[in-house]
């Protein structure tokens, strides 16, 4: 890659030399248009089919073309990298909240649950509060019972804190501490 890098600068600086060299003519005798200087005719028509005056233009238009296609392919690069940025910014962003949507359902189900054990052995001793949420959570595992938290405390019939409507007013205010 370098060695095409040199290459193509040590093309540039000899197509600007040359195209300089070409531009501003030659200081020899051959340039100049002194009559006193004897050219055979053989040899003035040789030089008359030497045309130089188009070669300038197409050194600069292939120069041009070329540098336009490396700026028009720089800036598709530059385009699809910054398309690439974007699309990952916001594949992480998508990531974050759905981590941050799963923390917070997970910690609303803690508070639930807290909130029940707290209703419905609140007075007992540790043994019992931890019997209330192994019931909880043995139901969430079991395939006869739904499969949420919520929806095992909220069942029909199950906890009576969740029927009289104790458990939620105990959420509300955060009482369950």
């Amino acid at each position: 890659m370098k060695y095409n890098k040199n290459r193509r600068i040590m093309l540039s600086l000899y197509l600007a030399a040359s195209s300089a060299t070409l531009l501003t003519g030659f200081t020899s005798l051959a340039a100049e248009t002194d009559s006193s200087i004897f050219m055979p005719k053989a040899e003035s028509a040789v030089y008359a089919e030497w045309d130089f005056s188009d070669i300038p233009q197409e050194i600069h238009t292939e120069i041009l073309e070329k540098t336009e296609n490396a700026a028009r392919d720089a800036k598709d690069a530059y385009l699809e990298k910054k398309e690439q940025e974007r699309k990952a910014a916001e594949e992480a962003e998508r990531l974050a909240k759905e981590q941050a949507a799963r923390e917070a359902a997970a910690q609303a189900d803690k508070e639930l649950l807290a909130a029940l054990i707290f209703c419905e052995a609140g007075n007992q001793p540790y043994e019992g509060q931890v019997a209330v949420g192994a019931v909880v959570m043995n139901r969430v595992k079991s395939g006869s019972y739904p499969d949420t938290i919520s929806d095992v405390i909220y069942q029909s019939g199950q906890f009576t804190p969740a029927m009289t409507g104790w458990l939620d007013s105990v959420l509300a205010s955060g009482g369950y501490t």
